[in-house]
């Protein structure tokens, strides 16, 4: 079914770390399974990113079937990897100072360790802000929280103050031998801000929580879960189109 909502994605420039020589990136499963998600629901979604151009992508999230790439979709990661045309998109991303708020009815952040360097902005924070002050979703997955860090709504709260919601756990950066190169302890800031964090049973298992219009997802494997929710709430949220109000 053909629906008007338009959802923008956002994803990192960043291609590495600032102390040790990893590359970084978008972690490309993030993305690819989000967009099959709202892509099912008949959502279209559009790629910006801090600074637009060329999107990197994280190499650790091309080799990793165990963190969620092996969907039913025709191969997940790998289907989208091999379409030029899709991968194409991630050469011209919009910057996010030309995104109008007002073209979209929802924001993704993805992540990917990348976004540790430049989702944490007052750009960024403006720009959340704004969506969730316009009564519009606002979702991440995985490292993509960081960018609530500097969102602070126009009563002067911050986005995460008082609000339920996940992100990649400080166990799981430990599991990955991360804990001593990122530039700060994610779950850490986000209850700092007032969050109250919660998180999976078992590192890397999935996790998705919804508070209203809040839609988060704790790490690569819960990005399709992510864009389920935010295409079920943006169903619930939609007039009926072509007679067919029993579906909503």
């Amino acid at each position: 079914m053909d629906r008007t909502g338009k959802i923008l994605i956002v994803v990192t420039n960043v291609d590495q770390y600032d102390r040790v020589g990893f590359r970084t990136g978008l972690w490309l499963g993030e993305l690819t399974h989000f967009w099959d998600a709202v892509e099912e629901h008949g959502f279209q979604s559009e790629i910006a990113s801090p600074s637009g151009g060329w999107v990197p992508l994280d190499p650790q999230g091309l080799m990793m079937p165990e963190m969620g790439h092996n969907s039913r979709l025709g191969g997940g990661v790998t289907r989208h990897y091999r379409d030029r045309q899709f991968m194409d998109r991630l050469n011209h991303s919009l910057p996010l100072g030309e995104v109008s708020v007002a073209d979209y009815d929802a924001i993704y952040l993805a992540g990917g360790h990348g976004t540790m360097w430049d989702f944490r902005s007052p750009e960024l924070g403006r720009l959340l802000a704004e969506f969730h002050d316009s009564g519009k979703i606002v979702s991440a997955v995985c490292h993509g929280p960081v960018g609530f860090m500097e969102a602070r709504l126009g009563d002067g709260r911050w986005l995460v103050q008082d609000r339920d919601l996940t992100a990649f756990s400080w166990a799981e950066e430990q599991a990955d031998n991360r804990e001593d190169i990122v530039p700060f302890n994610l779950e850490e800031e986000l209850k700092a801000r007032g969050a109250r964090y919660t998180k999976a049973v078992l590192p890397f298992g999935k996790h998705v929580v919804e508070d209203g219009r809040l839609i988060t997802g704790q790490n690569p494997a819960s990005a399709r879960g992510v864009g389920e929710a935010v295409a079920q709430a943006l169903r619930k949220s939609a007039p009926p189109v072509h007679g067919d109000a029993a579906a909503i």
